[in-house]
């Protein structure tokens, strides 16, 4: 994953005043692309495989993880044969990748072109469906000396795939990072680097022919933390919203409650601009840290939660975007495993969804959306706190379970496996999932007037093992009745950056724009 340079929004006050005068509607800017019916096309969350991780589990461990989470759709950062072997028979759809250090020799031979897919692809398929080729990552953003040669690597690989009769099954694309898009913010005036215009005209122009995807990765949180006060966290966290705190292009009046979506739009009108109108974006990478150093404050497990989980009901609901309410984009998480490896800033080492060690770095709240990273294959179910609960109410509830009802909290405790994090929602969880399996799961055993919700997805994190995993193994623990406090009231009442725009009223001499360019300019 490389760095997203996001361009500041503030360099957009003239423009969005001078559009606001002639607003146009959608339907005169971008034909609706061909509405996705056929179940194939039905919208998916994947994952990002990144291998740069200590003691990384055997290909088998990793597909059993894949399988009992779920997960339908992968992708690799290479074409290991050894995980595509261990893919096969499993209905897992893989997305393989031709590194940016094997472009030059493939932009430069058919030969080779054709070598790479007899090796890669042609090898596995069809036991191990792979359904795509990504030529490099973010290459013309990160190695702009090897742009020239994409296109024509690109064209040998789909020549290949031709005359292997896959051309149909596989496609060929190639990701982008989110500084292709200039001016992003808002959406209809977005373009992209007008440099680029020789390569990627072409290059959209096979995509087009091809009728495969335009590849990009986008993250709202290098949006959010290079546009603080500008940008509200809430808006980038999918967060519901009141109105007022709803994005309006001036343009064409569509209203955007999250980043993401005002993002996919940008490079939706970022092609129109190139009069390409049917090519449909695919996310190859989005996500959120759970841990970062001092200058990534928000790199937070509870915005990483709050950020997938609602990432993938949104998915989920199919309601694409403003702009293409009959088209949603499929994305790839990034990523499975925190790659502990990775260089500094500590964020880059925080992405996955679990450790190393395959469990969960935290707990997803995509309960009543499918089974989709749901790790419960034998009708095991948990008894978890649900989000934004006062910390007063939740530590009412957290005392009770672990005082009159008589959970065991003795893992909760200052020390033990399941103290951190140290937060009242985070113990509170421990507490109520005692409870509700001390009861047998009965029916109001998870309720606690309303702050807890039943969930499929194993709570446990590191050393830190829930009482209804299987993990658990049976092991007895003695009860601990005794209220525990927990540090959770720093934590609720945290103050996020301002988003009032109040400075904007006063710099536009009381002009009443607050409502229709709030968070697209400051």
């Amino acid at each position: 994953m490389a760095y997203s340079n996001i361009p500041t929004l503030l360099s957009l006050l003239v423009l969005l005043l001078i559009s606001f005068l002639a607003p146009t509607t959608v339907s005169n800017l971008i034909p609706v692309i061909k509405q996705q019916q056929a179940d194939k096309d039905e919208p998916y969350v994947g994952v990002n495989l990144g291998t740069d991780v200590s003691n990384f589990v055997s290909p088998a461990d990793l597909v059993a993880l894949l399988q009992v989470q779920k997960i339908s759709h992968v992708r690799l950062y290479d074409a290991d044969g050894d995980i595509l072997k261990a893919l096969a028979n499993t209905k897992i759809r893989v997305i393989v990748s031709v590194p940016n250090n094997q472009l030059l020799a493939i932009g430069s031979s058919n030969a080779t072109a054709a070598t790479w897919i007899d090796r890669n692809v042609a090898a596995y398929y069809p036991k191990t469906l792979i359904t795509a080729v990504a030529v490099g990552d973010e290459l013309l953003t990160t190695v702009p000396s090897s742009a020239p040669l994409l296109v024509p690597a690109m064209e040998s690989l789909y020549a290949a795939l031709l005359a292997a009769n896959l051309s149909t099954q596989i496609k060929v694309s190639t990701p982008h990072a989110a500084s292709l898009v200039l001016d992003p913010f808002p959406p209809s005036q977005a373009f992209f680097n007008q440099s680029l215009t020789p390569i990627l005209l072409p290059l959209l122009q096979f995509l087009s022919q091809t009728k495969s995807p335009l590849m990009i990765n986008l993250y709202p949180y290098y949006v959010f933390m290079q546009n603080k006060g500008v940008v509200p966290l809430d808006n980038s966290l999918f967060k519901p919203l009141t109105p007022s705190k709803e994005m309006v292009d001036p343009n064409t009046l569509l209203h955007y409650t999250n980043i993401l979506d005002a993002m996919i739009d940008s490079v939706y009108f970022s092609m129109k601009n190139l009069n390409i109108t049917d090519v449909i974006v695919l996310v190859t990478e989005t996500g959120w840290p759970s841990k970062g150093d001092s200058k990534e404050p928000y790199a937070t497990i509870d915005n990483a939660d709050t950020y997938n989980s609602n990432l993938i009901k949104h998915v989920f609901d199919r309601s694409g975007t403003p702009l293409h309410p009959e088209i949603t984009s499929s994305v790839y998480i990034y990523e499975l495993f925190n790659e502990d490896l990775r260089a500094p800033p500590v964020s880059e080492a925080n992405w996955g969804l679990f450790y190393g060690n395959s469990t969960p770095v935290y707990l997803l709240h995509v309960s009543g959306i499918g089974t989709f990273l749901a790790n419960d294959t034998t009708n095991r179910t948990y008894c978890v706190a649900v989000d934004g609960v006062d910390g007063r109410t939740m530590q009412a509830a957290l005392d009770w379970a672990c005082g009159p009802g008589r959970a065991n909290c003795t893992e909760i405790q200052p020390g033990e496996n399941c103290y951190q994090p140290n937060n009242v929602k985070n113990h509170a969880s421990y507490a109520f999932d005692s409870y509700y399996q001390k009861e047998g799961k009965t029916a109001g055993s998870c309720d606690f007037k309303g702050v807890a919700m039943i969930t499929t997805t194993d709570p446990s994190h590191g050393s830190c093992i829930f009482p209804g995993s299987k993990k658990v193994n049976n092991k007895s623990r003695e009860a601990v009745n005794s209220t525990v406090t927990s540090g959770a009231y720093t934590i609720s009442f945290l103050s996020l950056p301002c988003t009032q725009t109040l400075g904007l009223h006063l710099f536009l001499g009381g002009f009443t724009f607050s409502l229709l360019f709030h968070s697209f300019i400051s």
